[in-house]
């Protein structure tokens, strides 16, 4: 049987099909997330921060209070092995600051300052505009279809517990 190279057998200059269409399914998710990060983080590189930099301040934007940065850490998109190291460049930048729980001197609150709102209502139009541009030539139907195949996908990836700083 004499069948047409895939896609991403032809970006990958591979000249054997792949031995199953799992291992085809998880290279594409890894190239097109390679793809995807890489244009991201360039962008997030021109407003001196890194994609989790970033995400760590939509945390706490979007909360709108303080939050313990193990809090924080849970909630990040891409696990941090070290929140504390990343919360520490975010105050040197002046963009969060932290606070001890008077309760529990244990636990530390950081919130977002002003700065850090001000860059991200810098970013939003620009980052709104590469979106568009990575994923506009996707319909409203195939976006949702793609958001609901990647959720299942994730589900038996995440049985053990999320890793924090």
């Amino acid at each position: 049987m004499n069948m047409k190279p895939t896609q991403l057998q032809q970006e990958l200059k591979k000249k054997q099909a792949f031995q199953s269409p799992e291992i085809e399914a998880i290279l594409n998710i890894l190239r097109t997330s390679d793809q995807l990060q890489n244009r991201l983080g360039k962008m997030f590189r021109e407003y001196g921060l890194t994609s989790s930099q970033y995400n760590v301040l939509r945390i706490l934007r979007g909360e709108g209070k303080p939050l313990p940065s193990l809090e924080i850490a849970s909630r990040m998109v891409q696990v941090v092995p070290a929140i504390t190291g990343l919360i520490d460049r975010l105050e040197k930048q002046g963009l969060v600051r932290r606070k001890r729980c008077q309760k529990d001197r244990r636990v530390v609150y950081v919130e977002i300052t002003s700065a850090g709102k001000d860059l991200l209502d810098e970013m939003d139009a620009p980052l709104s505009a590469l979106h568009e541009e990575l994923l506009g030539h996707l319909a409203e139907d195939e976006l949702h279809e793609l958001n609901r195949l990647l959720v299942k996908a994730r589900q038996n990836c995440c049985v053990g517990a999320r890793i924090s700083g």
